[in-house]
């Protein structure tokens, strides 16, 4: 058994162990959740394209992306407790500011600035969630579904204060990120000292198949980001619905992303992690076809929901899968499961956005619907962990 495997209190449960790193993760992940939600009104209202609000969500993603390996590395050799409030801080600051600013260039600014945020937020948080788990699967499902939680739940407030008074409404939602981070920073350190001996954990790590892993990853952030960057327009242009009822449909999906998350978790210990991946990335094709071939605004939802459900099945289980392959560096396996793999799918926006100008957001999600044969291909290589 590692380190990290035993300095979570027995007694307590899982939840209780875990609630307050659901909450941060469900904070931080809100404005994630927010930058989709917003891209139709930079569209509507700001005059932004199809192509530029694809840059839009590209920002954000660069941000969150690219400093994740380097993050996660200092992570593992640094506790640094201070990181992962400060990144929850920036994440919502930029966010709320992107709203406005009056160029764009500023706005991508901004989105840069909150991407990075989030960049900090992921890896230290991932691996002190792993010691306050204690090692139990179900209970780092709960910090996995946090995030699920704060993407859901982004739409369903964003979309009504948007509606109400127009993009500079991100504004609003500064004070939650300000005030989460005043919460965790004071929880760090009070559990500092506990926790900075046990920063270190034992195990064989197998990089190979961690590799394979966040390919996966990357293959299903592409669907799951295009799919958020699209779906409210595609209600919107494709299926002549009005802007409230485009947020509801991405309000569905990111829904449904929550009961996946949980759903995967249950279906991991019955079956297994890998073969839960499988199905998660096999039954994504014919979600996101039933729901492209329904032409109905208000009958097409429930597909809507249904294909967040299916493409967060193996969430959960990949963050996991992910630290138990890399058992000795925590911190680089939570900021590539949790980070860089969920965020580098945003990197391929911009080529969704081409293919958005040239046939709209259906084209977009036609494109996406054949991106997750790859998944299933690379998810035949994945193995249970155990000893090679």
């Amino acid at each position: 058994m590692s380190t990290s495997e035993t300095i979570a209190p027995v007694a307590a449960t899982p939840w209780r162990r875990m609630r307050l790193w659901a909450a941060a993760h469900a904070v931080d992940d809100f404005y994630q959740g927010l930058v989709p939600a917003a891209v139709p009104y930079f569209v509507l209202q700001r005059d932004v394209g199809y192509l530029g609000a694809s840059g839009l969500a590209l920002a954000a993603t660069l941000g969150s992306s690219l400093p994740q390996i380097a993050v996660g590395l200092l992570a593992d050799r640094r506790r640094m407790p201070w990181m992962s409030p400060l990144g929850l801080a920036l994440a919502g600051i930029g966010a709320g500011v992107a709203g406005l600013v009056p160029s764009y260039p500023l706005m991508f600014l901004s989105l840069l600035v909150s991407g990075l945020g989030v960049a900090m937020f992921h890896p230290p948080a991932g691996r002190d969630a792993r010691l306050a788990a204690g090692g139990s699967a179900t209970a780092m499902s709960y910090f996995a579904a946090g995030g699920s939680v704060g993407f859901f739940v982004a739409p369903a407030l964003a979309t009504p204060a948007l509606d109400a008074f127009g993009v500079g409404a991100t504004a609003l939602f500064i004070p939650p990120a300000v005030l989460m981070a005043f919460v965790l920073l004071r929880h760090q350190r009070t559990t500092n000292r506990a926790a900075s001996a046990s920063v270190r954990a034992t195990g064989v790590d197998r990089p190979r198949l961690f590799a394979t892993l966040t390919a996966v990853e990357v293959v299903r952030s592409t669907v799951a980001f295009g799919v958020n960057t699209f779906i409210a327009l595609y209600w919107i242009r494709n299926l002549g619905s009005t802007p409230w009822l485009g947020g509801l449909a991405l309000t569905l999906q990111l829904g449904g992303g929550v009961l996946g998350t949980l759903a995967g978790g249950r279906i991991a210990d019955r079956i297994g992690m890998v073969r839960t991946v499988r199905l998660g990335n096999a039954l994504l094709i014919p979600a996101l076809v039933a729901m492209l071939l329904c032409g109905n605004q208000y009958v097409a939802l429930p597909f809507a929901l249904l294909v967040g459900l299916v493409t967060n099945v193996p969430f959960a289980v990949l963050v996991k899968l992910g630290q138990d392959y890399l058992p000795t560096r925590p911190g680089t396996a939570a900021g590539v499961t949790l980070g860089l793999a969920v965020s580098a799918g945003g990197l391929f926006l911009p080529l969704l956005g081409l293919v958005a100008e040239a046939h709209g957001p259906r084209g977009a999600l036609i494109v996406l619907a054949v991106v997750p044969v790859v998944a299933v291909v690379l998810s035949a290589f994945l193995r249970e962990p155990g000893p090679e």
